[in-house]
């Protein structure tokens, strides 16, 4: 199935570096801005902005750190595009039209680093699509209960997905393109993170305020721990030694022995000195996005309601620093230098 290319506007505020000088970046993405902004690793400073579609949910970088690509959502019923950030070049945006399937959210590339897989809500599908070339090579359907996020092993050969609304975590099997298995996690299934070694595969369930462990073949639940406060996203550190998971409600930021299951530390990134905006749980904080460096003792979480990335030092557990984004940060992505 062919798509069409299309080409946007983009917006630069600074021209691109060459990859041999660049520094390294953070990529947010502001749900209400229809804007991706490039942040400095090293201060927070705005060095760029990106045009993308509608609603911008989700980021994906290239594992050469060469582009990047994002879920254009919109309102469910509008967005069904993905766009392609260069970010070496300053090329402008390209758009990927993915036609029927609308709705694009979960994102992430597969190995090779030339295709994504995308879920898509109104399709209720999981999509390979070539960011060269703009085609979809695969359409795999996922049955009834609309697929949110998704992970990918490290050898590109499974992925795993969660439907918020039935619950569960399904695998998938990408060289077939088939669903394999679908089995309950815990209510309002939504972050999915695979280990780095690919032996586990966790999933966090905002209802029930639990974070759920399951066997990557099976997707037996091995271990349930709780994670109270709407916990809405969950990511792994590079060597795999730590979980860390937003809690929504709560404007924590709860991290866990990723071999022991034993918590951590809670970083709390609320402050009572701050007007927050109104979000889907009210005028709240509301931290959904997170990623964690791997040659700096830092975590990076968007805080949606407060239009503003914690900076955390993971050393001493404890936010330093908050940097300015545009309207309702969410998804984040970082470029290394």
């Amino acid at each position: 199935m062919r798509t069409w290319l299309s080409t946007v506007v983009l917006l630069g505020i600074m021209g691109a570096s060459s990859s041999a000088t660049r520094a390294a970046e953070l990529l947010v993405g502001n749900k209400s801005a229809d804007t991706v902004w490039r942040l400095s690793l090293r201060d927070g400073r705005r060095v760029g902005e990106f045009r993308t579609g509608e609603a911008p949910h989700e980021i994906a970088v290239a594992p050469d750190g060469r582009q990047a690509v994002v879920t254009n959502y919109g309102d469910a019923k509008t967005g069904s595009t993905l766009s392609v950030l260069d970010l070496v070049d300053g090329k402008p945006t390209r758009s990927i039209d993915l036609g029927q399937h609308g709705a694009p959210h979960g994102l992430r590339f597969l190995p090779d680093g030339r295709r994504v897989l995308v879920t898509t809500e109104a399709s209720a599908s999981v999509l390979i699509v070539d960011i060269a070339s703009g085609e979809i090579e695969r359409v795999i359907d996922v049955g009834a209960g609309t697929g949110h996020m998704i992970a990918v092993s490290p050898d590109g050969n499974v992925a795993w997905l969660t439907k918020i609304q039935a619950g569960t975590l399904s695998r998938i099997d990408l060289l077939a393109g088939v669903k394999t298995i679908e089995r309950p996690a815990g209510k309002g299934a939504e972050g999915v993170a695979v280990r780095p070694d690919g032996a586990e595969v966790w999933v966090t369930n905002r209802e029930d305020g639990t974070l759920t462990v399951h066997d990557p073949r099976t997707l037996a639940v091995k271990r349930r721990m709780s994670s109270k406060g709407f916990p809405i996203r969950v990511v792994f550190s590079p060597d795999g030694a730590l979980a860390y998971v937003t809690n929504a409600r709560a404007a924590t930021l709860a991290v866990f022995n990723a071999r022991s299951k034993v918590p951590v530390a809670s970083v709390p990134l609320s402050r009572d000195d701050v007007t927050y905006q109104p979000t889907m749980l009210g005028n709240a904080a509301l931290p959904i996005g997170v990623v964690v460096a791997a040659d700096r003792p830092r975590a990076y979480v968007a805080i949606s309601g407060g239009d503003r990335i914690a900076v955390i030092d993971t050393q001493r557990w404890q936010v330093i620093d908050y940097w300015v984004t545009g309207r309702e940060p969410d998804a984040l992505g970082i470029v290394a230098d």
